[in-house]
C-alpha cells in the first residue's frame, strides 16, 4: 500500500471513529414519554383506598378517574445524539431541553424531596378545594412543615403542629411566625401555642444562632399555610408519584366520594392540572404525553387545564374527547353534564 493511501486510510479510520464518539457524547437535552397511569376512585397498590374519608358519609360510585403522568430521563442521565434523534422520531417522546426539566442541575435526590413535597402541598390543597366545592367548612392555620434535625425544636415542635400563636400573638400566615421568631435574639426564648391532633399545647424554646446570620435567633422549623379540616380524608399514594399535576383530580375524586352520585356517570375519565385551595386549575407540562398515555389505557375524556388547551390539541390522538377546565366547579359541572348524556355540550379544547 501506497503511503498516500494508509494516510487516507487512517483518515476515513479517525473520521469514522470521530463520528461514533460524537454520536455518544452526551448532550444537554431530556426526554419525556407517557407514564402510568392510576384510577384515584381505586386502591393504591397496598390495597387500601387511594382516596380514604373518615368521619364522613362516603358514597358510592362508579367510572374512572384517571390520574396521568409523564415518564422522564433522570436528572443524573445526559442523553447522547442517538438517543435524542430516536425520540424525535417516536410521536409519542417528546425530547426537550435539560434544563426545561432539571433548573439548576440537581441531584436525583433533590429532584425526588421536591416532587415529594410537591405532592404532599397539591395533596393538601386538593382536599381544601374539593372540601369548599362540596360545602363543607375548611379553615386556614399555620403549620410545620418541616422539623430541621439537630436543632432546639426537635423533640418540641413536630410536622402538622398547627401553630396558633408566638409569644401570645395569634398568628394567620407563615410570614408572622417568621417575623415573630426574628424579633428574639439567639439564646432567648420563643413560647409556641400549638393544638396537636385537636389538644391545645403550650412549647417554650430557646433559640439558637441561624445557619446563615449569627444575629438572627433560629428555632429550627419550617412554617408554612395549611388547612384544618372537619373529619379526616387521607390520600394514600406519592411514594411512586411526585409533583403537583395530580391535584384536580385528587380534588375531583374526594368529592365525588363526599356527594351522592356518579361524577363520572360510569364513564372512564382522565385528566391532570394542579389545583389551589379556591379550586383554580392550572397548568402542567407534558400535557400531549399524558394524553397519549390516558387514550392507551382506554379513557375516553380527558380534562385539559385552559392553559394547556393549545399544546394538547397538537396530541396525534383520536377517540378521546378533551374538555377544557379552567377551575374545579367547571370540572364538576362539564362532567355532571357528561354523566347525564355523554354528547352533550361542555368546554372544549378547539382545534
Amino acid at each position: 500500500m501506497s503511503r498516500r493511501a494508509a494516510t487516507m486510510t487512517l483518515t476515513a479510520v479517525l473520521i469514522v471513529a470521530l463520528v461514533c464518539v460524537a454520536w455518544l457524547v452526551p448532550v444537554p437535552y431530556a426526554a419525556m414519554s407517557p407514564g402510568p397511569t392510576a384510577n384515584v376512585l381505586g386502591e393504591a397498590e397496598d390495597h387500601k383506598p387511594i382516596i380514604e374519608i373518615d368521619g364522613h358519609r362516603v358514597y358510592k360510585t362508579s367510572g374512572r378517574l384517571d390520574l396521568t403522568t409523564v415518564a422522564v430521563s433522570s436528572p443524573d442521565q445526559k442523553l447522547d445524539l442517538v438517543s435524542v434523534l430516536k425520540g424525535w422520531l417516536d410521536p409519542e417522546t417528546a425530547i426537550v431541553p435539560y434544563d426545561y426539566l432539571y433548573p439548576g442541575d440537581p441531584t436525583p435526590q433533590q429532584v425526588e424531596q421536591r416532587n415529594a413535597e410537591a405532592m404532599q402541598t397539591s395533596q393538601q390543597t386538593a382536599i381544601a378545594a374539593a372540601l369548599r366545592q362540596a360545602g363543607e367548612r375548611v379553615t386556614p392555620v399555620v403549620q410545620v412543615q418541616a422539623v430541621v434535625e439537630k436543632t432546639p425544636a426537635v423533640g418540641k415542635l413536630r410536622a402538622g403542629d398547627t401553630i396558633v400563636a408566638v409569644d401570645g400573638t395569634r398568628v394567620t400566615d407563615r410570614e408572622q411566625v417568621v417575623e415573630l421568631v426574628g424579633r428574639h435574639r439567639p439564646g432567648e426564648q420563643v413560647r409556641f401555642s400549638i393544638r396537636r391532633d385537636g389538644e391545645p399545647r403550650e412549647v417554650t424554646i430557646t433559640t439558637t444562632r441561624a445557619p446563615d446570620d449569627p444575629d438572627r435567633a433560629f428555632v429550627g422549623i419550617t412554617p408554612h399555610n395549611g388547612f384544618e379540616f372537619p373529619f379526616e380524608v387521607t390520600v394514600n399514594l406519592g411514594q411512586e408519584i411526585g409533583g403537583p399535576s395530580a391535584g384536580a383530580m385528587f380534588a375531583l375524586a374526594i368529592f365525588d366520594k363526599l356527594t351522592p352520585g356518579a361524577l363520572t356517570g360510569g364513564q372512564h375519565i382522565a385528566g391532570t392540572g394542579t389545583i389551589e385551595p379556591d379550586g383554580t386549575i392550572g397548568p402542567i407540562g407534558g400535557i400531549q404525553q399524558k394524553i397519549i398515555g390516558a387514550r392507551e389505557e382506554g379513557a375516553t375524556t380527558f380534562l385539559v387545564p385552559a392553559a394547556n388547551c393549545a399544546d394538547a390539541v397538537s396530541a396525534d390522538v383520536d377517540g378521546i374527547r378533551l374538555v377544557k377546565v379552567e377551575t374545579l366547579d367547571g370540572a364538576v359541572k362539564a362532567l355532571e353534564r357528561l354523566a347525564k348524556d355523554r354528547d352533550a355540550k361542555v368546554p372544549a379544547c378547539a382545534r
